[in-house]
């Protein structure tokens, strides 16, 4: 029977740490490419459904598709999506949108948003967070308002404009927030 030392134990770990954290870093899957196919197909839906969105589309500085984020809740509940941030068409880096909340709750539902950054300085301020949070500067317009939309009005009131729209589900009110918003490597 052998004794590993301590300094046996320790290199070894050292050795192996590299392999284990590479495990999961997403190099090499096809997840992005799966995120990028949903955003377009959400994208289609949304300016097939609600033209006027087209129009602050091409006046915004970027585009956070989440084609997808289920939440659920019995009294505690929280909520989960990823997607794709896009400037000037072209898919720049992957976000995963999570979600905590505690209340008077019950139910689970799906659905699908986008946030326009309307400014720069919105943008690059999105993209330099660690870990960004929907929030005050947000404006929301959900899927019973979509089709009033217009660039004009929207984009000189909010340096965000978010759309919520495609909900499944028996939870009520979908909002975005307490959302927070974190890069990943998909």
């Amino acid at each position: 029977m052998s004794i590993i030392s301590r300094r046996s134990f320790t290199l070894g770990m050292l050795a192996t740490t590299p392999v284990v954290a590479a495990c999961g870093n997403g190099i090499g899957s096809n997840r992005g490419q799966q995120i990028d196919a949903r955003s377009d197909a959400t994208l289609d839906y949304l300016y097939s459904r609600y033209p006027a969105t087209r129009e602050i589309a091409d006046k915004s500085t970027g585009v956070l598709v989440m084609p997808l984020v289920t939440e659920g809740g019995l009294i505690v509940g929280g909520g989960y999506g990823r997607g794709a941030l896009r400037v000037g068409g072209v898919t720049v880096d992957y976000y995963s949108a999570t979600k905590g909340s505690v209340g008077l709750q019950i139910g689970a539902q799906q659905f699908a948003h986008v946030l326009f950054f309307m400014t720069e300085d919105a943008l690059s301020r999105f993209r330099r967070a660690t870990g960004w949070v929907a929030g005050a500067d947000v404006e929301y317009v959900f899927n019973d308002q979509g089709g009033n939309l217009r660039a004009d009005t929207v984009t000189t009131t909010a340096p965000v404009v978010a759309v919520v729209f495609g909900q499944a589900g028996a939870l009520v009110g979908a909002s975005l927030e307490g959302m927070k918003y974190t890069r990943i490597i998909p």
